[in-house]
This record gives C-alpha cells, structure tokens and sequence, in this order.
C-alpha cells in the first residue's frame, strides 16, 4: 500500500457566520490509498479549529505518522488498527477508514452503502442552512429553500437578534415546514432558557447545542419543553450514552470515519436517543461517506449534509427537493 496526501483550500461562496466565528474558507486533506495492483480509495481529513480544537497541522502530523505504517502494508492488513496505534487523532482516522472503504466497494463493485446494510435508502432527508443574517436575510433564504423542496430548516443562532430571525423564518416557511436551531453551544444555562421560552410560539424541532457539556444540557432539559439535540458535547466521554438529550448529531470527522459513526449511532440509539448525520462543511469524500452511512441507518430525521452548496466550487453531490442521492457508483461514488 501507499499513502499520498494534498492540502486542499475549498472558499465560502460568501462568509459563514457561527457561533464559533465567521468562516471564509474550509482547508482539508485530501488522502489516497492505491493498493499494489493499483486499485485506490480516496478519502479526506476535515478538522475544524474553532469547532473540535483540532488544527490542519495536528491532523497533517498524523497521517505523516500513517504513511510509515501503510507504506509497504500487505492487502488485508489490519491498517485502520495500525493507524489507531500510532496516532488515534480521530480526524486522521476519518480519512484512512474512508479511503479503505472506498477502495472495499471499488473492489466489490459496489456502492459503500451496499456494504453496510442489506436494504440501504436510495436518498436522505437534509435540512437546508441558513446563515445568520439580518432576519430579511434569513427570510429570503429561508424562503427559497422551501420553495427549493427542503421540509426542514435549521437556522444558526446564539448571535443578535436571534428572536427577530426566528420569527422572521417561520413567518417565511409558514407553520408546516419544520424548523431547527442551532446555537453552537453559546449561551449559558440562564440563557437558553430564557431564549427558548421566549422562541416557543415558534413550533421548533429542537435546538442543537443550546449549551455546552453534559451537565448544563441535562439542567437545561429538564426545564424547558423544546426538544433538545447535542453536537460538540457528543465528544465527551460517556456523552453517547448519557441521556441528556433527545437526538444527538454525529459526523464522520469526529467520529473517525463511517465504521465509527455506525457504532457510535449503536450506542445513541441503544440509550433511547434519535440520531442524526452531519457534516463540519467537509468535502465531497466526507459528504460521501456520511450519505452512505445514513442511508445505512435509515430512517433519520433531516441531515445537516446539504453543506457543499455553500462552496464556490460545483456540488458533486446536488440536492433535489431536500433529499440528497446517495452515489450509486462502486465505492464512496465520488
């Protein structure tokens, strides 16, 4: 085996405000694995700083450290358990288990998919994004992404004018498109609380990361009626497991590629908890491969994967009527 690897800047169609600050562009690595009889599977690493600490430097450093132990790797070696040994950064991971899946439904000529589950979806429910705006921006893009087909909208808040917003989004979708939050994890306690009272004439799905850490979610949840979703606290340990939330977001980066989504999804599912699959503004192999893990597990409510639109460079992956094809092409498809 040999690994190659190549930096990849993708820039924002125009700048992306969270609650984590304003993105511009989004820098990846992209991995190739190609196997003696020089078949290839492809993959990405996609860390983002501000949202999982983890630095394009630090998860460089780590697949360097996987190029020693793939070179000259026999077919059928153990590589994603190597790999783990010499550095368990899961971003790295992400895209060594992707690039062998990959290669695994080139080989079988399959879509990766196909490989998951007997009968997996054809096509995924995704949620459309809207920015943080003024509430006139938000209502127009709102707006256009319902007449675009989409039945479920999350609009980023956490920032000013968060109720104008809401309120200016659900008068645009009107009552029976469903429509999520999405705080990144900005307000205390206190706060969310008095917000989502404040947001409760607005019929929301639930809010995502309201707060940060299992603790404040638990006390937020057991004092207000909205549905609560977890995301950057689902990478605390025992987070999976805690029964803090009613839905927890996972993706494919933080869970170190599909094998580990799935079984992270196990374990959510196995508390009582709804699962839902999306994406840290990854590439066309991360949006890939969590479209294939998706439709291995469902049913899902709307997935945050209609992300690649918001790139100047063409979608490999488009949206229809807010549902996205999984590739039926052998392998991630793209």
């Amino acid at each position: 085996m040999q690994l190659a690897l190549q930096r990849r800047t993708l820039r924002f169609r125009r700048p992306l405000r969270t609650g984590y600050g304003t993105l511009r562009e989004r820098e990846l690595i992209e991995v190739t694995l190609t196997a003696d009889d020089g078949e290839q599977g492809r993959g990405e690493a996609a860390p983002l700083e501000r949202y999982d600490g983890v630095s394009i430097e630090r998860a460089l450093a780590a697949l360097r450290a996987y190029e020693r132990v793939v070179t000259g790797a026999p077919a059928g070696a153990p590589l994603l358990d190597a790999c783990r040994e010499a550095d368990a950064l899961p971003q790295a991971l992400a895209a060594i288990d992707l690039a062998l899946w990959d290669l695994a439904g080139r080989r079988a000529a399959v879509p990766v998919c196909r490989l998951l589950a007997e009968r997996p979806a054809d096509a995924v429910e995704v949620n459309a994004s809207v920015a943080a705006g003024t509430p006139e921006q938000a209502a127009r893009e709102a707006a256009a992404a319902v007449a675009a087909g989409y039945e479920t909208v999350k609009l980023k808040v956490g920032l000013d004018r968060d109720r104008e917003r809401v309120a200016a989004v659900r008068a645009a979708i009107g009552p029976r498109t469903r429509l999520r939050l999405d705080a990144n994890g900005a307000w205390t306690v206190a706060q969310a609380e008095r917000m989502l009272a404040a947001l409760g004439p607005f019929a929301l799905e639930l809010v995502e990361e309201p707060v940060r850490g299992l603790d404040a979610t638990r006390r937020l949840r057991e004092r207000v009626p909205v549905r609560v979703a977890i995301d950057e606290t689902a990478a605390s340990p025992g987070a999976l497991t805690a029964r803090v939330a009613d839905a927890v977001c996972l993706k494919i980066s933080r869970c170190g590629g599909i094998g580990g989504l799935l079984a992270a999804a196990s374990l959510v599912r196995a508390s009582g908890a709804e699962v839902y699959v999306s994406s840290t503004y990854d590439g066309a192999a991360g949006i890939a491969a969590a479209l294939h893990a998706a439709a291995a597990l469902a049913p899902l409510p709307a997935c945050g994967l209609a992300t690649l639109e918001l790139f100047e460079a063409p979608s490999p992956l488009p949206v229809r009527g807010g549902r996205m094809a999984v590739p039926p092409t052998p392998g991630l498809g793209v």
